[in-house]
């Protein structure tokens, strides 16, 4: 009996060790299987993802290329002859508008700074080095104040009288350069949709012909002509927008500039006044 219960006991545990196997072994694989299964599901993701990237790359490539072709068929239907007109006023007048802005950007500085910084040495008498700093400043501002500042150190020229009238004087002068060239950009402005009113007559003139010659009044007949005319307006339209932006802006520019050197040229007058090399 004894004997029965060991065999039955070892036979039992076998069982048990083996079935503990089995599952531990169904447990690993379930587990290799989920691992698995989610590894192809990222896997998936990911080239779902990336072909919708391949795709939409493309995309927005044939949208881009799609408006640059458009502007070119427009400009190439538009009469090549009267669309190179127009362009050439935007580049013109953007070139001119450019510089503008460039030299009034460069002709900005700290005035009140500035002008501080030169009573400073006029009131500490030394005038030559008020001359050297308005020198080595660019502006119109340090070069009325450098016109002031001479008459103040000469012998001749150092009443007040004379040093006011020598800023008015550079103050005009100040205000020409500020304003050089914006009569062509006011020319451009003017000329870019007067360009795309001649095509439109022109393309008019096409349209009639075209009627002339098919004795027949069709929408077909005038489409070209009627189509160059409004191709040929729009874009001059549209360059004369852009070059009134411009403008407007450098407007807004030299204004501010002219306002500084009022109130720089009223500063000056009281600090020579209040210089003693200064004949009252």
């Amino acid at each position: 009996m004894k004997k029965l219960f060991a065999i039955i006991a070892m036979v039992a545990a076998c069982s048990f060790g083996a079935t503990s196997s089995v599952m531990a072994q169904e447990d690993d694989t379930a587990a290799t299987e989920v691992v698995d299964s989610a590894a192809v599901d990222t896997a998936a993701v990911e080239s779902a993802a990336e072909e919708e990237t391949v795709e939409a790359a493309p995309i927005v490539e044939e949208e881009n290329e799609g408006i640059f072709k458009t502007l070119k068929t427009k400009y190439i239907e538009g009469d090549a002859g009267f669309m190179s007109l127009v362009a050439i006023a935007l580049v013109l007048g953007l070139a001119f508008c450019i510089e503008r802005v460039v030299y009034l950007t460069l002709a900005q500085i700290n005035t009140r700074k500035f002008m501080k910084e030169l009573a400073d040495l006029v009131a500490a008498g030394k005038i030559a080095n008020a001359i050297e700093k308005c020198k080595g400043t660019r502006g119109p501002v340090a070069q009325v104040s450098r016109k002031a500042m001479e008459c103040l150190d000469s012998n001749d020229r150092n009443d007040i009288a004379t040093i006011e009238r020598t800023i008015n004087m550079e103050a005009e002068v100040q205000g020409t350069y500020l304003e050089e060239n914006c009569s062509w950009i006011t020319l451009f402005i003017a000329m870019a949709p007067s360009l795309g009113f001649l095509g439109t007559v022109i393309g008019m003139v096409m349209a009639f012909d075209d009627i002339q010659r098919a004795g027949d009044i069709s929408p077909t007949v005038v489409a070209g002509g009627m189509k160059v005319a409004l191709i040929t307006t729009i874009f001059g339209i549209i360059v004369a927008l852009v070059l009134q932006l411009f403008y407007n802006y450098i407007l807004s520019k030299v204004e501010a500039l002219t306002s500084n050197m009022e109130e720089a040229a009223q500063e000056l007058l009281v600090m020579c006044v209040k210089s003693d090399k200064c004949k009252k």
